[in-house]
């Protein structure tokens, strides 16, 4: 079983399309999304209507949760009031552009998916287990903290925007990264795929999992520029986009 993992698309889709291509040159049997569709980029119609089209499963992120509600703040942690400004900017625009049909979309995912494939249950959700904004950064505490309580056999998320796989004991732990906001320090796309192999054992069989972080090119300078010519939009968001930067 092969699952193609997307997250944080963030009203991006230059960078959708291209993941999507890539996607489909893959064998892939399922793709899934960890949300945040919404925010930062000039595109929320076009990436929320792609998804429907393909029937992707998709997961609420915060920027969704936000959106669909109509509340006035994302949810993220910004210790630096300039960029919780900037991201009230971007908030205030997603809800002026976004449909009423879009937003009772977004209102309508699941904040959770939980499926077992070749025996290994997968949970889905976008920042943590406890909280839909929780960063589970690499290595960090709070990530020791989730997969300590987890029941199930491996854990994806998305949020913060930096794709990495961790086994914690016999449990893994899955960032699906970012495909249209990236903070890698390079502007590409990125998505992963989960591939569940059945293997035959001595006395039952047992499954393997491996992970591939798959990077994609596309037209980042596209959306740099739209950002750019957007009244609301704060133009940092086009350095951001370039630069695949968090700051």
């Amino acid at each position: 079983m092969k699952i193609a993992v997307i997250s944080d698309i963030h009203s991006n889709i230059y960078a959708l399309n291209e993941v999507l291509l890539d996607i489909e040159k893959r064998n892939i049997d399922i793709t899934v999304c960890t949300g945040d569709l919404v925010g930062y980029g000039t595109r929320p119609n076009e990436v929320i209507e792609t998804l429907k089209r393909e029937k992707i499963l998709t997961i609420m992120g915060n920027y969704d949760e936000a959106i669909g509600n109509s509340k006035i703040v994302c949810g993220c942690d910004y210790p630096d009031p300039k960029d919780a400004e900037k991201a009230g900017l971007s908030i205030h625009f997603t809800g002026k552009e976004t449909t009423i049909e879009n937003k009772a979309f977004l209102r309508s995912l699941p904040k959770e998916v939980t499926f077992t494939f070749n025996n290994k249950t997968i949970r889905f959700v976008h920042g943590s287990t406890r909280l839909i904004n929780e960063y589970l950064k690499e290595n960090s505490k709070e990530a020791d903290e989730v997969m300590s309580e987890l029941v199930e056999d491996i854990l994806v998320c998305g949020h913060t925007h930096i794709p990495y796989a961790k086994f914690y004991g016999d449990k893994l732990l899955v960032n699906a990264g970012s495909v249209g906001k990236p903070k890698t320090n390079n502007p590409n796309a990125n998505y992963v795929i989960i591939d569940i192999k059945n293997e035959d054992g001595l006395s039952k069989p047992h499954s393997s999992v491996e992970v591939e972080i798959i990077e994609v090119d596309y037209n980042f300078e596209k959306l740099a520029k739209e950002i750019e010519k957007n009244e609301i939009l704060p133009n940092d968001f086009a350095r951001l986009i370039r630069e695949g930067s968090s700051k």
